[in-house]
């Protein structure tokens, strides 16, 4: 419907490896020898390789790379060209200090000024020199805007392919293919996998710790992986850490049975050093700009956490519990009714078809679903909440629908007369299943669809601009109430400015950098304190101009 053609070698797929579930007894840890995930305390078997010799028949349910790879750059670059900005944060706090730093002015919100400082400028920084490079060969702006966005996009699929590998080695091809096509066709997947986000940054880094974790080619990853989420917990955001915990605790478990503790904690220190020089480079890159010392992450979690009366998250707005349920309904449709019932239906598999769940199994499986559940309940006790706090559990929320639904196919392909689905036909259960799996993938093409036509209006009302004359003369496009759907600088043509008028909002706007001709300028600017700012998002008046707009943009109701 999006994208016909990904689409049709994934339904293709979807069709021959359900086609084999249900004639074929393929079990989740079946307790078949070679097993990785049934012997998962021996190193040697995490060194077996899916890749069938070419003598021998080809392995059921694995897509190459190259062609997974494809699949994952198709989806995020429809979503690079099409999706619509989902936070308005994305804007304020990414989009235009990156275009402060392409082009000398841009606005500035409140967390930017070194009295604060709980933005890093080493994670702007590395977007813009993307929009940098676009600039010297075009003078449109949003060819900056889209190229940032194709690049996020290209090592969003990257990262997918990498955990894709890790899953169809370690666990199971099958698992693979289904974690390939929830993330392929969720609509929080789609519009995830190009924002210029801290919590996308992070689920890129959640899924190659989480492939380290997995993969055990060669000895294991302890410290890569606690590097990758170390990279994205500093980087990126800090609370995203906690997503390591579980992984870290099989880890400990592994080499205490093994007798190998001291060689854990060499890894350990290794991934802890890692961490510690990419956080060295931040406080440098943030020093540079601020002309401080700052620890940027320690800054996000003092504010958050320990904010104090008035200030930290609340003051943004609160949601009721129900707020991520709904969400996640939206984005992942009944692959999170999956994800969410992972635990249950291992619990039932071990208690029903113990046959099919060894104790290794059990505790592997529980590993590797714990980090979601624990996720989500942090945050659903938060009063405050917004949908990119989700982000870097996505590749999880994927990962625990995908085994939850092979241990379903376990049961659905079996051919035990004494069990009522053993008495039903192939076809039958293949009707069922197929049901099941066409109906998830429609329904994330429609939110898909529908986000896109109905969503996507601040991107385009903006495009007349760049025909007009006199927005090349300079200018002021102004917004009311609805300032928070302005969709970046990179969007108004080099003359014009963005700026706001009094409406019925009473929070905080953002202000504005100070302009910066020249790069010794831009330090300047960054290292500034502005006036007018605050961390309880009292209104300030002056960040309000009366009548010296040219254009004024609104929404008919």
């Amino acid at each position: 419907m999006i994208c016909p053609f990904p689409t049709t070698i994934l339904l293709l797929a979807s069709i021959e490896f359900l086609r084999v579930s249900v004639l074929e007894n393929n079990q989740y840890g079946s307790g078949q020898k070679g097993d990785p995930v049934n012997k998962w305390l021996s190193k040697d078997e995490a060194t077996l390789t899916i890749r069938a010799p070419r003598s021998s028949r080809p392995v059921p349910f694995y897509l190459p790379l190259n062609v997974t790879l494809y699949v994952f750059l198709i989806s995020n670059f429809v979503a690079a060209a099409l999706a619509p900005i989902q936070d308005c944060d994305e804007v304020f706090n990414f989009w235009e200090p990156a275009h402060y730093l392409d082009h000398g002015y841009g606005l500035q919100t409140w967390e930017y000024s070194p009295a604060y400082s709980i933005r890093s400028w080493l994670y702007v920084s590395a977007h813009a020199g993307v929009g940098k490079i676009v600039s010297i060969f075009s003078s449109d702006k949003t060819s900056e805007f889209y190229t940032i966005r194709f690049v996020l996009a290209a090592v969003c699929a990257a990262c997918e392919t990498r955990l894709y590998s890790a899953i169809c080695r370690t666990l199971n091809p099958r698992v693979g293919l289904l974690f390939l096509i929830i993330v392929a066709f969720s609509p929080g997947m789609f519009h995830a996998s190009a924002a210029f986000l801290p919590s996308s940054f992070t689920m890129y880094t959640s899924m190659l710790g989480l492939a380290s974790f997995l993969d055990w080619r060669g000895g294991q990853k302890t410290a890569q992986g606690i590097m990758w989420f170390g990279l994205g917990a500093i980087m990126g955001w800090p609370f995203a850490g906690a997503l390591i915990i579980p992984l870290l605790l099989e880890e400990v478990a592994i080499s205490f049975i093994a007798g190998t503790l001291g060689n854990l904690f060499v890894d350990i220190f290794k991934g802890i050093i890692r961490c510690l020089a990419i956080l060295g480079v931040e406080i440098a890159v943030d020093y540079l700009f601020f002309q401080k010392f700052a620890i940027v992450p320690w800054n996000i979690v003092a504010y958050n956490i320990f904010g104090g009366e008035g200030r930290g998250p609340d003051i943004f707005g609160t949601e009721p519990w129900t707020f991520y349920i709904k969400n996640l309904l939206l984005n992942f449709n009944i692959w999170f009714v999956l994800a969410v019932s992972a635990a249950p239906i291992l619990v039932l598999q071990a208690i029903f078809r113990s046959q099919a769940t060894n104790v290794q199994t059990l505790l592997r499986t529980v590993t590797l679903v714990t980090p979601f559940y624990m996720w989500l309940a942090i945050f659903t006790i938060q009063p405050h909440k917004e949908e990119r706090f989700m982000y870097p559990a996505y590749p999880f929320i994927a990962l625990n629908a995908a085994i939850s639904f092979h241990m379903i196919l376990s049961y659905v392909g079996s051919s035990n007369p004494k069990e009522i689905i053993g008495r039903l036909s192939p076809k039958v259960k293949l009707t069922m299943v197929m049901a099941v799996i066409l109906m998830a993938i429609n329904a994330g093409l429609l939110r898909t669809l529908g986000m896109i036509t109905a969503y996507n209006a601040p991107l385009k009302v903006m495009e007349p601009l760049q025909q007009l004359e006199m927005a090349q003369s300079g200018g002021f496009v102004c917004f009311g109430k609805e300032w928070y759907r302005f969709p970046s600088s990179y969007f108004l043509p080099n003359g014009m400015r963005a700026k706001f008028i009094k409406s019925e909002f009473r929070g905080l706007l953002p202000g504005e950098f100070p302009e910066a001709p020249s790069y010794s300028s831009l330090l300047r600017g960054t290292s500034q304190i502005p006036a007018g700012m605050n961390d309880r998002n009292e209104e300030d008046l002056g960040k309000y101009v009366s009548d010296d707009c040219l254009i004024l943009v609104l929404v008919q109701s």
